[in-house]
């Protein structure tokens, strides 16, 4: 006999396949001549057990916001999944990361790159990273300015143990859409002309953009 639990859980793996072929077709309705568009689901706060629908219905990438909440969930999740950390990343939390997540986001000072080489190095892998970039200028959120932008990516050359893929930006919260499309779009002109004009050694093969909506 099914007990309820189950029951539930078969609802709810039913309607994450529901939610996330929707969002599917849209993304790939929009991403036109961009390519391939990945869509990364974030577990901040979510309970493992939610994950794992999610996972069952189909999500393989999932962005973790707090380190300490990656470490304790990783070790419950079922399938096959990535996990990349999207947060604000303190040095000293760095070292629980290799081996843990495929990518970090949020690389947005040169301390913060030092950190990720020296624990990439030792763990003898190269950590893949994304340059946050702080695309709407607000103080309480992470992210390098963009007239710094250059200047970090050439600092990060010397550093064996990590390799910049790409940028990342998070939106600022807005009632509209149209009020963050500017933004994005800019952020979206600086990916390419870095792409088109290379700096440094970083290769731009990704451009992550969220928001909290």
């Amino acid at each position: 006999m099914t007990d309820r639990r189950e029951m539930d859980q078969v609802t709810e793996v039913e309607a994450l396949k529901a939610r996330l072929g929707e969002l599917e077709q849209r993304l790939n309705e929009a991403s036109g001549a961009y390519g391939g568009v990945t869509l990364c689901a974030v577990t901040k706060t979510v309970p493992a057990d939610t994950v794992n629908a999610a996972i069952e219905a189909g999500v393989r990438l999932i962005g973790e916001n707090r380190v300490q909440e990656l470490v304790d969930k990783l070790p419950l999740l079922k399938g096959d999944v990535q996990a990349h950390l999207i947060g604000r990343l303190q040095t000293n939390k760095v070292k629980y990361l290799p081996g843990r997540v495929s990518l970090i986001q949020s690389l947005d000072r040169i301390e913060l790159a030092r950190a990720i080489d020296r624990a990439a190095q030792s763990a003898g892998i190269v950590m893949d990273v994304l340059i946050q970039v702080n695309i709407g200028r607000e103080p309480q959120k992470g992210g390098v300015d963009e007239d710094q932008l250059d200047e970090l990516i050439r600092a990060c050359d010397p550093l064996e143990g990590l390799r910049v893929r790409g940028l990342m930006a998070v939106m600022p919260q807005a009632d509209d859409p149209e009020q963050v499309r500017p933004l994005m779009r800019r952020m979206r002109s600086l990916f390419d002309e870095r792409r088109a004009c290379p700096v440094g050694r970083a290769d731009m093969e990704i451009l992550s953009m969220g928001m909290s909506q």
